[in-house]
């Protein structure tokens, strides 16, 4: 399955391996999920790992990176935007917009902002539980 997936998901993912979202870890590591990123959300994720709260390294990011991002397939922005639904928060609408150039079939998000749009898009919305169930993880 292709599919975005909103930064928390991805640092849920990479910091927490024993926690609820290791099986997500498993899914693009197995190829049974290609995460598409743009150079947006990638820059999102980089900045989110730096946040003082998780004390990471420098080293300790390059990790998790390297854990993420050879799985991941680079979407280049559409030259000319989709027409998506507004989004109730603006910075969540890079996420609409890699999904809709990458041809995603899901957006995979915890925000109600954007699960709010779920079927409102030619993609699915789904949150990180209903991800499982269509991977059979």
């Amino acid at each position: 399955m292709r599919a975005v997936l909103d930064t928390n998901v991805v640092v849920s993912a990479l910091l927490f391996r024993a926690g609820r979202r290791d099986w997500l870890r498993a899914a693009w590591q197995r190829g049974r999920l290609v995460a598409l990123v743009t150079r947006e959300t990638t820059g999102e994720l980089l900045r989110v790992l730096e946040y003082p709260k998780f004390r990471l390294s420098p080293e300790d990011r390059r990790e998790l990176l390297a854990d993420f991002l050879p799985h991941a397939e680079i979407v280049a922005p559409a030259k000319k935007l989709a027409k998506l639904p507004a989004c109730r928060d603006p910075a969540d609408t890079m996420f609409l917009h890699a999904a809709a150039a990458g041809r995603a079939e899901a957006l995979v998000t915890g925000d109600e902002d954007l699960l709010a749009l779920a079927r409102l898009t030619d993609f699915a919305i789904l949150s990180p539980g209903a991800l499982r169930q269509r991977l059979g993880a």
